[in-house]
């Protein structure tokens, strides 16, 4: 800290809040008044609205004695302050609101900050042991987690913001010393660590290097297994490339590995402008993960050093992430190379962003014409900022106004590749200085660049001599400098366009043998032009380039890469590939693998494929005049089979809520993956998510209804519980329509019911009740009685979202008689919790207890877990109001352990509510406390905003003042 801060007050965050006057240590008052005071740290000497410091400690559950309070502490916290000199702390009054002046090195945090920016200007200049040194001063400033007891979502927020913050910094500092060869020194501080953080593969990257140079490879090795039965147990994924990498090198026992001087593993830091105190992050609207959603940079990244001098001068010349937001415009015709200079500045000057990387192709160009909507980006984004399904609005301008806020106060890179034109990507820009946008596009974007001021920078072709460099260092300079000609030639052929001279490079390197000269004059025979995208933009035919590659590939590869075209993209993941070809998974892995060779496809991320939109037009230019049209059909009918059959045994494994949909069998062929737990069902539906929703679209377009209106209504259920109400509404519509065209009444009939509840979620009760109303008489022409009871009963669930629980009860009511007409036991349980649930509502809580009480026997019976658990809370909620508190107690015990196994941490959270409320009313109000405090706890980790609600049950207001 600093040495003249004794003469005022130091202030500490990086663990629980303390304020120091020397060695003395100043009384902060109640949990409140701190959390007003950290509020105003975590601003330091920036202002602060009255409303925001509101919605900082009470979030939507605001009293009405709010700002009374709000001023009471402020002036507390002044005479607090009022001892110190002129130089020192102070909390005054702005026309912007409250600002507190922090004095230079009174804030841990900024010191922190400061001596990790003075690190990295060490490391720059090569004195690595200054580095570590600053580093490791950095690192004992934290104390462990920040703002603990202290109310309200935005420390809530900023805690784990911290956290996150924390954690990296250790990883720089350890990354510093290994480097120095101090490996054993920290080994068990990494291990610490990963108990702490059992996700982070850097951790285990560092743990396995620290390890390896001290002469254990097999505990390296055996943490490399950790690392992965973790990540596929957790979330369903292997470990990235970068720690595939190291694994590899440490089973080679790679001698440059042990080097601590040399190649170490570790990535370099990357020298970064000082960090200033109003750098930090820490709107009220932050979120709690921090995105890098970067692609993999290119290794080799050859030329375009004046475009790279010309953005990295743009960045510096324009004012700076402080002041304004800069905009870069790059464009430039297809396969160019406009991407790949994109992404490999980005890496070069991410770590000027410390709040994260955001990632989209947004498909402008795409051939299909499937290109990404503003709002699917953001609702993207929002998911990369780990914001939860509940917290985001329904409406897309409200979405977009979240986006917005996420990104106040905050420096985060954003690149948005591969943009349709200016008004494609208007809505994505950020409202606040602080971040950096860049922006690839056939487009000239002339619009950003008159309307936001975006600096534009053209890409050309590549001149002859990066065009030999980028050669060079793909098949290497010795067989470039022997046949110089025959280069000249493939430069010639290839236009100087990079992604041609990509794909020959590729074929030279697997073929080292093959003389220049030779693939030089095959590929002038081949040469000949694209026109399905002569269009004006393109300078340049490509065809003879694609065609000369592809008549290289083995059958199998060559089958593939066309029907790769039938895919309704962006990407592809190999069960589905080998669904297209009707081939193994294990051919389809190795077809893949040859295409990825040549560079006609590209692994973006770990199993899943996509390529370039000139070749996929390439590629539907050969299945249209190479495949007949039966067996394009049959590879669309066996990937649709491929995603319908998946699909439903992924949403059997993430819930049992919807009584399982017969669906049409399986072509032969057709290749499924295997789903076995909840949490690779998640992760499968989270991963195809775009390609599902696209999937339903291409079977309408083929007239495969029936696989249309299924997959549609198979993702209702991940569609519902994520918040993807949007797409919910386009996969229903879309499907309607599929099924009116064709006739089928039982299609109809589903998707009229999922358009009623994704319109009841939005509020649309009128077009929810007229959806409801349809099905039901589809349902009814159909003789399909449980499809009528279904309907009843999400009817009923209509009118208590509105609180009209008479009509609720009606409804539920008719759907009893349904289900138990149709003797459908489940249905029959769950209809009448449903009634039982609404007598209590109604006020007849001993009728409401008798017939949940028979529920419960029906449900129990049937082995239905999740209607078991909610009419143990029913019951519960009964028995409350009938003042049987030890009952009550009992009950929502049960549906505790219930939701626990299942899972469903949201309903755990309401149970632990109604159990707290009556223990309370029993008068155990240490047990009531634990109860709500268990539920504050889930809502924490899951960002959830009805924390606040909860969280008022444990802290009382304070009581004003006698004489105010």
């Amino acid at each position: 800290m600093r040495p003249d801060g004794e003469a005022g007050i130091r202030f500490e965050i990086l663990g629980p809040l303390r304020a120091w006057r020397g060695p003395t240590p100043v009384s902060l008052g109640p949990a409140q008044r701190r959390a007003v005071l950290a509020v105003l740290l975590l601003n330091a000497n920036r202002p602060v609205g009255r409303q925001q410091l509101v919605e900082a400690l009470w979030g939507e559950a605001i009293p009405g004695c709010a700002v009374n309070l709000l001023q009471r502490h402020v002036s507390s916290l002044r005479r607090v302050l009022d001892d110190a000199p002129a130089s020192a702390s102070r909390l005054t009054w702005t026309d912007a609101g409250y600002r507190l002046e922090v004095a230079a090195g009174a804030l841990d945090l900024a010191v922190s900050d400061a001596e990790q920016q003075r690190a990295r200007v060490a490391r720059a200049r090569g004195d690595l042991p200054a580095a570590a040194e600053a580093l490791a001063r950095a690192v004992r400033l934290w104390r462990g987690p920040s703002f603990e007891g202290l109310p309200g979502p935005y420390l809530q927020q900023q805690r784990a913001a911290l956290a996150e913050r924390r954690v990296g910094l250790a990883e720089e500092w350890i990354e510093a010393e290994l480097a120095l060869g101090r490996h054993r020194d920290h080994i068990a501080t990494l291990r610490r660590l990963l108990a702490e953080e059992p996700l982070r593969e850097r951790l285990y990257e560092l743990l396995m290097i620290a390890l390896y140079r001290s002469d254990r490879q097999a505990e390296a090795l055996a943490v490399f297994q950790q690392a992965r039965r973790r990540l596929r147990d957790d979330c369903g994924i292997d470990p990235a490339e970068p720690l595939r990498l190291l694994h590899r090198r440490i089973l080679a026992a790679d001698p440059d590995l042990k080097n601590a001087a040399g190649e170490t593993g570790v990535t370099d830091a990357v020298p970064v402008e000082p960090a200033r105190d109003d750098d930090r992050s820490g709107g009220p609207a932050a979120a709690g993960q921090t995105p890098a959603q970067l692609p993999l940079n290119i290794p080799d990244f050859t030329g375009r050093d004046d475009e790279l001098v010309r953005l990295d001068r743009l960045l510096d010349d324009g004012g700076g992430p402080d002041t304004a937001t800069p905009v870069v415009a790059i464009s430039g015709t297809a396969g160019i190379g406009k991407t790949a200079l994109a992404v490999h500045w980005a890496h070069r000057v991410r770590d000027r962003f410390p709040d994260g990387q955001l990632y989209v192709n947004l498909r402008g160009f795409d051939p299909g014409g499937a290109a990404v909507q503003p709002g699917e980006a953001i609702r993207g984004f929002l998911d990369a900022f780990a914001v939860p399904p509940q917290r985001i609005p329904i409406s897309p301008d409200a979405q977009a106004g979240l986006y917005r806020s996420l990104l106040a106060g905050k420096r985060v890179l954003i690149v948005l590749d591969n943009a349709r034109d200016a008004q494609h990507v208007r809505p994505l820009l950020p409202g606040a200085p602080g971040c950096l946008v860049v922006i690839t596009s056939r487009d000239q974007l002339a619009g950003l660049i008159v309307g936001q001021d975006a600096r534009p920078v053209t890409v050309d072709l590549l001149s002859a001599v990066e065009a030999r460099r980028l050669l060079a260092r793909r098949i290497g300079r010795a067989r470039v400098d022997a046949e110089p000609g025959a280069v000249e030639d493939i430069i010639d052929a290839c236009a100087r366009l990079p992604l041609a001279l990509t794909i020959v490079a590729a074929r030279a390197a697997v073929h080292p043998k093959f003389s220049l000269a030779v693939l030089a004059g095959q590929l002038r025979t081949a040469y000949s032009g694209l026109d399905a995208f002569d269009d004006g933009d393109a300078e340049t035919d490509v065809r003879g380039v694609f065609g000369w590659s592809y008549r290289t590939l083995s059958g199998g590869a060559a089958r593939m890469f066309r029907r790769l075209a039938l895919h309704p993209g962006p990407d592809i993941a190999v069960p589905a590939a080998a669904a297209l070809t009707g081939g193994t998974i294990r051919e389809a892995r190795r077809q893949l693998a040859e295409l990825s060779r040549a560079h006609l496809v590209t692994e973006h991320a770990p199993g899943r494929f996509a390529f370039h939109d000139l070749l996929r037009a390439y590629a539907g230019e050969q299945t249209s005049t190479l495949d007949t049209p039966a067996d394009r059909r049959a590879a669309i009918h066996r990937m649709l089979d491929h995603y319908l059959q998946t699909a439903g045994l992924a949403t059997a494994r993430l819930s049992r809520r919807e009584d399982p949909l017969t669906l049409i069998p399986p072509a032969p062929g057709t290749v499924c993956e295997d789903i076995p737990d909840r949490t690779r069902a998640l992760a499968w539906f989270t991963a195809e998510h775009p390609v599902l929703v696209a999937a339903v679209g291409r079977a309408a377009a083929h007239d495969f209804a029936a696989h249309s209106w299924q997959l549609a209504w198979t993702l209702t259920t991940f569609l519902f519980y994520q918040g993807h109400l949007r797409d919910q509404l386009l996969t229903a519509q879309v499907a309607l329509d599929t099924a009116r065209r064709s006739g089928d009444r039982c299609g109809q009939a589903y998707t009229h019911l999922s358009l009623a509840r994704v319109r009841t979620r939005l509020g649309d009760f009128a077009d929810a009740r007229a959806h409801h109303q349809l099905a039901f008489d589809l349902f009814t022409g159909l003789a399909d009685g449980a499809g009528r009871a279904r309907t009843q009963l999400s009817t009923s669930w209509m009118y208590d979202q509105q609180r009209r629980y008479p009509d609720a009860l009606r409804h539920a009511e008719l759907a009893l008689e349904l289900y138990r007409a149709c003797e459908h036991q489940v249905g029959w349980g769950r209809a009448l919790n449903a009634v039982g649930w609404y007598r209590a509502r109604l006020g007849s809580p001993q009728e409401s207890l008798s017939i949940c009480r028979q529920a419960l026997a029906m449900l129990q019976e049937a082995g239905d877990r999740e209607g078991e658990a909610n009419t143990w809370d029913s019951l519960g909620y009964a028995y409350h109001a009938l003042g049987a508190f030890d009952e009550a107690v009992r009950a929502y015990e049960q549906a505790l352990e219930g939701f626990q196994d299942l899972g469903d941490r949201y309903n755990e959270t309401d149970s632990l509510t109604r159990l707290g409320d009556a223990l309370h009313a029993a008068g155990d109000a240490d047990a009531a406390y634990a109860a709500w405090g268990r539920a504050v706890t889930i809502l924490d980790e899951l960002r959830h905003p009805d924390d606040a609600l909860i969280r008022a049950r444990l802290e009382p207001v304070e009581p004003a003042p006698i004489g105010r």
